[in-house]
C-alpha cells in the first residue's frame, strides 16, 4: 500500500506487520551492537524502490522529510533499517568513507608501531585536502595517525596508514573486498581517504553497514568518540586537534547530540556535507547516514541527522523495519578457508627510508612480533574531510 507524502514522493507501508527477531551474540565494543548478522522479514528488495519508505504502527511518529539526496535510520544492535529515503542511490562518499578505511586497515596496524615518515609516503594528496600536519622525515605512533584520521579527517594520515599496509592500490582493493563481505555493494572504492575520484562511490544504506560494523571494533570505537587529542608537531612537542564532527563537539553553534557516539563526517564540492553517526538512549543505539542535504547550509547534515535520531528513539518498537543493513551479507563459508595474504609491517624508527619498508627482512620480523603480541592483547580480558 501506497499513501501520498508531502514534497519527498511516497511512503510505502506494508500491510503485513513482521516482529523484528530476537537479538543474538557476545558483547560488542559499544554496548547494544550486535556482532552477529541477523535478518528482517522485510524484503531487501524495498529499499532499492526510490522514495521513502517506513511502515509505521499505529501510534508511530511522523517520519521527518530531510532534504538530503539520501537518508537511513537503522537499529544498531538488530540492523533493522526503521525508515529510509533512496537507501541505494549511489552518491560520492567524501570522508565517511574513512569508516571502510579503518575498518580494514586497523586490524592490521598494531596501535604502538611507531615509524618515520618519508616523502614518498606523503606524495600524491589531493589538492584542497583536509590535513592533520603529518610531515616527512618525523616519528609517529601509529595511534596518532589513527587520531589523525577520525579527528582531523587528515588524508595525508591517511597516506601514511596506507603506505604501511601495502601501498594505495592494494589498499583500495582491500577497502572493496571488505565492503563485499559486509554486504555494502552500492561501494565503488578509487582514493581510500574519500576524495573525490571518477567512479568513486557509495550509499546511506552501505555507510550505516559501515559504522555499525565499526562500532563493533575497540578501537574503531574510542577513535571515533574522541573529542580531541594531541598531534606531534614537526619541532617535536605536539599540539591539539579537536574532532571535525560538530554533533559530537558541539562546535561552531551545533548544539551536541545527547548520547552521540561518533561515527565520522565528511565533505567535499562533489560530495556536499555527508555524515554517519551514531548515538545511544534508553538502551538502544541508533546508526544514521545524511547525505548531501539540498538546502539548510553547512550544518545542515547535522541537523537533518539530529532530527532522524530523534524520530528513531522516538519511534523504537513502533515501526516495522523496512529492510536490514544484514540483508546483503554473504554466507559464511563452511570448511577450512585459505589464509589472507599477509599485510606489510611498518618500518622501525631507525631502518632507513624505503619505499617499499616491508621488504626490510628485520622489519618484517619485527612487525610480526608486534602483530602476535598485539592479537593476544586484543582477544585477551579487556572497552574530516576536504573541509
Amino acid at each position: 500500500m501506497t499513501i501520498g507524502f508531502t514534497s519527498r514522493g511516497a511512503v510505502s507501508i506494508c500491510v503485513l506487520c513482521t516482529a523484528s527477531l530476537p537479538a543474538a551474540g557476545p558483547a560488542a565494543a559499544i554496548a547494544g551492537v550486535d556482532p552477529g548478522p541477523r535478518a528482517t522479514a522485510a524484503a531487501a528488495s524495498l529499499l532499492y524502490r526510490p522514495g521513502t519508505h517506513v511502515r509505521p504502527r499505529p501510534g508511530a511518529p511522523e517520519v521527518p522529510d530531510p532534504s538530503a539526496l539520501s537518508w537511513l535510520v537503522a537499529d544498531a544492535r538488530t540492523g533493522d533499517v526503521l525508515a529510509a529515503h533512496d537507501a541505494h542511490r549511489r552518491l560520492p562518499p567524501a570522508s565517511t568513507l574513512k569508516t571502510l578505511f579503518a575498518l580494514t586497515v586497523l586490524p592490521a596496524l598494531p596501535s604502538g608501531i611507531r615509524h618515520r615518515v618519508s616523502a614518498e609516503e606523503l606524495a600524491g594528496v589531493g589538492p584542497g585536502s583536509s590535513l592533520v600536519g603529518v610531515v616527512e622525515d618525523r616519528t609517529y605512533r601509529v595511534s596518532d595517525l589513527w587520531n589523525g584520521v577520525f579527528l582531523s579527517s587528515g588524508n595525508d594520515a591517511v597516506r601514511v596508514l596506507a603506505a604501511l599496509s601495502g601501498g594505495w592500490r592494494a589498499t583500495a582493493e582491500r577497502m572493496q573486498a571488505k565492503a563485499r563481505a559486509l554486504g555494502a555493494r552500492d561501494t565503488r572504492v578509487t582514493s581510500p581517504d574519500g576524495y573525490d575520484a571518477p567512479g568513486q562511490v557509495s550509499s546511506a544504506y552501505d555507510l550505516a553497514v559501515f559504522g555499525r560494523a565499526g562500532l563493533r571494533n575497540d578501537e574503531f570505537a574510542r577513535y571515533c568518540a574522541r573529542h580531541e587529542a594531541l598531534f606531534p608537531a614537526r619541532d617535536g612537542g605536539s599540539y591539539g586537534i579537536v574532532n571535525t564532527n560538530r554533533l559530537l563537539t558541539g562546535a561552531d553553534g551545533v548544539e551536541p547530540y545527547e548520547g552521540l557516539i561518533g561515527v565520522k563526517n565528511g565533505y567535499t564540492s562533489n560530495a556536499g556535507n555527508t555524515l554517519v553517526a551514531a548515538a545511544r538512549r534508553d538502551g538502544h543505539t541508533l546508526v544514521v547516514t545524511v547525505m548531501n542535504p539540498r538546502s539548510g547550509g553547512g550544518h545542515a547534515v547535522y541537523e537533518e541527522a539530529r532530527a532522524l535520531l530523534d524520530w528513531g528513539f522516538e519511534a523504537a518498537g513502533r515501526v516495522n523495519p523496512v529492510g536490514s543493513l544484514d540483508a546483503l551479507r554473504p554466507a559464511p563459508l563452511r570448511g577450512p578457508q585459505p589464509e589472507s595474504a599477509p599485510v606489510p609491517a611498518a618500518r622501525r624508527d631507525d631502518a632507513p627510508a624505503h619505499p617499499a619498508p616491508w621488504t626490510i627482512a628485520g622489519a618484517a620480523l619485527l612487525g610480526a612480533a608486534a602483530v602476535s603480541l598485539y592479537l593476544r592483547l586484543r582477544w585477551g580480558p579487556v572497552p574530516t574531510d576536504q573541509q
